[in-house]
This record gives structure tokens, C-alpha cells and sequence, in this order.
């Protein structure tokens, strides 16, 4: 991993020579899958140190020019060409269980290995070369679900980013009003639950009663892995819209008593998988109780994106329209009739604690933060009625309780017996 500066500018250096060294060899950057190809066979096999990392630096700048057709292309020459030779596999193992010891056992993880995961490595030690493999990634996931012979290549993908991002290499960082241009604007970007529109948004989202913290990693020094914004509030919010509000009072010396995460932001979509959500939680938790210790209460304000297609998907089993409770959520909000607040509230407490995928709730907000140890604490109506919030989870948002004293008993019940800890408004709800 080599994006960082200084590395990345000695490499550079190394870089320019090998480039030299390449074109009196008459080899080129060429931007079809075939072409591109031939090059990662000729970097899996290269042995000079300039050139070969000049030749892993115009590989990962030649698979940029490649547009969609021409990506499946070499995704298939990957999975086709750079695979597991089931017969050295099969010789290394007969050779194992004839003579099972340490340099046997050598030779059959040697074979197991795909040599796309050694031209992987090779790739990224050019510089901006897990930037270069992470976009790759997030153009496999997108042709994946049509495309699932390639599930080997993404699976190796993943192997080598869980071990390249992993915890040790995070670096845990405030973003405030002063971080760098670059990083402010990325944030503006990559925010994926409430649109942040404009600088003067974002520099409301920063000030006084608003934190944000981010998780980098050294190869993406300026660019963030995950983020996640705080409100600093007295009492549990019910409603988004007045923690976002730009001409809300904010007062430095308020007497805040709860800590509010009400927006985590993935980053890439080619660390999809990856976790970095709950490792984030955590370390913010131990950063803001050194700051507010006055602060006892943390909780999220989340939506439920799977709520609305799981009841529109599921009306006539319990006789409800998504679209009239969508609608009358539009309409109405807190006006609307109580009976069928509760009726939505209702059907919502059981999508999050009844419907799973496997043994884990179904929907990955819901299956997030109790995997994470927090506990089901409430359910609201009328709480987001953004466009997206409606088309989502029909206007419903939900908090979810992180008791320090509790998270990892939650944990360990959620995953070992699938129990979810909720409080006693939402077994009311459930009846």
C-alpha cells in the first residue's frame, strides 16, 4: 500500500526510470481488455524492480480507459486466465498427504493461491494502486449479480482489502470547519443518508452542536473510509428535520445529555463488506465521553430503508398499502389518525425483529446496529418526509440504544441465539 506521500513520491522517482526502461523495450499502456491482459501477464512474470513497478502503475491507469464491456472483458480474462491449476493443486495435496510436513504444507497453500492475487498485490505497489483496485472492485460488485461466475475473483479481491484494511491501519480523525478542502468536499460527497446541500450545510453539520468523525487509512490519506455525524442534543430526538435545521440556535455552553449518530456514510463501493462501521462507533463513544462526559445517552436517529418495499412486497398478508401509509405520512405527518400511526408502527416493530435474512434481521440498518450490541429502543412516525425517507421507510425512523454497560451482552445474545434487545415501548407496540 503506497499512496502515501512520501512513499509515493520516492516511487515516482523509481517509476520514471522504469518507463525508460519500458519504452526501450517498445511496451505501452494499451486501453483494451486484451491489451490490458497481456500486461498482467507480463507484470505477474516481471522481475526488474523500475520497470515492473511502471508497468504495475500503467496497468492501473490502462484498466481507467476501459469502459463497461471492456471491464467484463478482463473481469472474465481474470477469472479465466489468472485461476487456481486444479492439477497442481491435486499434485500438491498428493504430495501433502504422502509426506505431511512443513514444506509440503508450503506447496499446497503455494498452489491453493490464484495467481490474480499475486498480480493483485503487484498492482498495489504502485503509487495510487489500492485506490486503482478499490474503483476495480466497485465496477466488479456492479456486474456481479449478472455476472456470478466472477464471485472467485471478488472473493480474492475481498481476502487481500480485509487484510490491507484492517483495524490496525485506521486512523480515527475529526472533521471540522478547518480540515482540508479536499476532505470537507468528499464528505459533501459521499454522504448516502441526508443529502448535505452546499458548504453552508455542511458547515452547519460542523458547528457547535454537530461533530463528525471519520475513519482514513494511509494509502487514501485524504480520502475517508467511513464517516459518521453526531448532534449533541438534550434528550432523544424524535424527527431528523431539526437536527438538520440551518437556523437552529446553537449555544457552546449547553448542557448537552445525549450523544446522537444520525448518519454513517460508506464511502467506496469496493470495500463493501468490509467492516468499518462498528469499529467506528466504538472508538467515537471513547472520544466523546473524554469530551462531554456529561453526555450518558447514545443513540442513533436511522432510518429503515427496507421497510417500505418489505410492506409493499408483503400488503395483502397484512391488508396495508404502503403507498396510502407513504402518502398519509406525506399529507398528514403528526395529524394523522392515531389508529393508523399504530398500525404502521406496529407493522415497522415487526420488520425489524421478525423478518430475517438467514438468522439476522433483514433490514442492514436493523442489522447493523444490533450486530453492533445496541438495543431496539424506539419507533417514530412521521420522522423523515424527504423524498427518500418516504420512498424508503414511509416517512418511519428509529432509534437504537448504545448502553456502554450492555453492547457486548447485546452482541453475544444477537449472534449466538439471534435475540434482540428492545425496551418495553416496542414489546407494547408488538402487543
Amino acid at each position: 500500500m503506497s499512496d502515501s506521500p512520501g512513499v509515493a513520491g520516492f516511487l515516482r522517482s523509481i517509476i520514471t526510470v522504469g518507463r525508460e526502461l519500458l519504452s526501450s523495450r517498445g511496451t505501452n499502456p494499451i486501453a483494451t481488455a486484451t491489451g490490458l491482459t497481456e500486461q498482467c501477464h507480463q507484470l505477474l512474470h516481471h522481475r526488474g524492480e523500475a520497470s515492473g513497478l511502471a508497468l504495475a502503475d500503467e496497468v492501473n491507469k490502462a484498466y481507467l480507459h476501459l469502459d463497461e464491456s471492456q471491464q467484463l472483458l478482463f473481469f472474465q480474462s481474470l477469472n479465466q486466465e489468472f485461476a487456481v491449476d486444479p492439477t497442481q493443486v491435486i499434485a500438491a495435496a498428493n504430495h501433502y498427504r504422502e509426506q505431511p510436513n512443513h514444506d509440503t504444507l508450503i506447496q499446497v497453500t503455494k498452489a491453493v493461491e490464484a495467481p490474480r492475487v499475486r498480480l493483485f498485490r503487484r498492482m498495489n505497489m504502485a503509487p495510487g494502486g489500492t485506490t486503482a483496485l478499490v474503483k476495480l472492485r466497485g465496477d466488479l460488485l456492479k456486474i456481479l449479480q449478472q455476472h456470478p461466475e466472477l464471485k472467485a475473483v471478488d472473493a480474492d479481491l475481498k481476502h487481500q482489502f480485509i487484510s490491507w484494511f484492517n483495524k490496525g491501519f485506521l486512523e480515527l480523525r475529526a472533521i471540522d470547519w478547518n480540515s482540508p478542502a479536499l476532505v470537507l468536499e468528499r464528505i459533501i460527497k459521499y454522504e448516502s443518508v441526508h443529502a448535505i446541500n452546499g458548504w453552508d450545510d455542511l458547515r452547519s453539520r460542523l458547528r457547535g452542536d454537530r461533530l463528525c468523525y471519520a475513519f482514513f487509512h494511509p494509502a487514501l490519506p485524504n480520502d475517508p473510509l467511513v464517516f459518521v455525524e453526531i448532534a449533541l442534543t438534550r434528550g432523544i430526538p424524535t424527527a431528523i428535520s431539526p437536527l438538520l435545521d440551518l437556523s437552529r440556535e446553537t449555544d457552546p455552553n449547553a448542557d448537552f445529555d445525549t450523544v446522537v449518530f444520525y448518519s454513517i456514510s460508506n464511502c467506496h463501493p469496493g470495500l463493501a463488506g468490509i467492516s468499518f462501521g462498528n469499529f467506528l462507533i466504538k472508538q467515537v463513544v471513547e472520544e466523546i465521553s473524554k469530551r462531554h462526559a456529561q453526555a450518558k445517552t447514545y443513540v442513533t436517529l436511522s432510518p429503515v430503508p427496507g421497510f417500505h418495499r418489505w410492506l409493499s412486497e408483503t400488503a395483502s398478508e397484512h391488508g396495508v398499502d404502503a403507498a396510502q401509509i407513504q402518502a398519509m405520512a406525506k399529507s398528514q405527518g403528526e395529524n394523522a389518525p392515531i389508529a393508523s400511526r399504530d398500525v404502521a408502527l406496529r407493522l415497522c416493530a415487526h420488520y425489524l425483529i421478525n423478518e430475517k435474512s438467514g438468522h439476522l434481521a433483514m433490514d442492514p440498518v436493523a442489522r447493523f446496529h444490533l450486530g453492533n450490541g445496541a438495543r431496539l429502543a424506539g419507533i417514530h412516525w412521521a420522522a423523515d418526509l424527504s423524498e427518500k425517507g418516504l420512498k424508503q421507510s414511509a416517512g418511519i425512523m428509529v432509534n437504537y440504544h448504545y448502553d456502554i454497560s450492555a453492547i457486548e451482552r447485546n452482541h453475544d445474545a444477537y449472534f449466538d441465539r439471534g435475540e434482540i434487545a428492545v425496551t418495553k415501548g416496542i414489546n407494547r407496540l408488538l402487543g
